[in-house]
């Protein structure tokens, strides 16, 4: 697989602590990765770094590279913005806007400049079928965002994030909050996704993890101690560190 994302001996500062420690990674386009680990070990961390949502946080300090398409995302003549366009982020609580289900998906191609109504009404329906939500909600598209369950919310972010027509999506533990038949939903979509979309999860859930992605990495105090294919790593790991994680020995 050809790697859409390259990380080169990144360390990440916050103030003095280093938060991740010489993390070189190729992640591949048209797949999902996992990021597995104890909390605190970095994980969401890297994931936050890759569309630079990490800038809000002060004293954050970065070394190394990070290259998306070939093009290094913390060189100064990068747009923080239309790195977002590009780096979509569904995040752990489902966070609609307080606003009609409509104008959640429309928010972003707007801010973006579409102002044509047949156009912007052609994204929300495209979205919304990406993210398997249209047919519950075609007929209530006006309807507070904040008034659908839980499930139907997070699928929405996810629709949301797709219609400024990114390369890749973040999910930072995108199904954690969510109950066991919508978490089976997200994972189905993340399935789907992956044909067109490169696909980075942060996930506490290892059974998740082996389900759903093509490549994990095991974190461990910042570091990366294991990248392989799921089925290898959770069949057969390299360190024992890996193997004591996800037997349940610690974490």
């Amino acid at each position: 697989m050809q790697a859409l994302i390259d990380i080169d001996q990144l360390d990440l500062y916050y103030g003095d602590f280093q938060a991740l420690k010489k993390v070189s990674l190729d992640i591949p386009e048209k797949a999902i990765t996992a990021f597995i680990g104890p909390s605190g070990c970095g994980k969401s961390t890297l994931l936050r770094t890759l569309n630079r949502m990490n800038d809000m946080i002060p004293g954050t300090r970065i070394e190394g590279s990070i290259k998306v398409s070939g093009k290094d995302i913390y060189s100064s003549d990068v747009d923080v913005e239309t790195l977002r366009k590009k780096v979509g982020m569904v995040f752990q609580q489902p966070n609609p806007f307080p606003k009609s289900i409509y104008d959640n998906v429309a928010y972003g191609p707007r801010l973006h400049g579409i102002a044509d109504k047949q156009r912007l009404d052609e994204i929300v329906e495209s979205s919304l079928r990406a993210a398997v939500l249209w047919d519950e909600v075609k007929d209530h598209l006006k309807r507070s965002a904040l008034g659908i369950s839980g499930g139907q919310q997070q699928r929405l972010c996810i629709a949301r994030a797709l219609a400024v027509e990114p390369d890749v999506l973040l999910m930072d533990e995108s199904t954690s909050a969510l109950d066991p038949i919508s978490t089976l939903k997200i994972e189905e979509l993340a399935q789907e996704l992956k044909k067109r979309y490169t696909i980075v999860m942060v996930t506490h859930n290892m059974h998740q993890a082996a389900r759903v992605s093509n490549q994990t990495v095991f974190f461990l105090n910042g570091e990366v101690i294991e990248y392989a294919e799921t089925e290898k790593l959770f069949s057969n790991p390299v360190d024992s560190r890996t193997e004591d994680y996800i037997s349940g020995r610690f974490g």
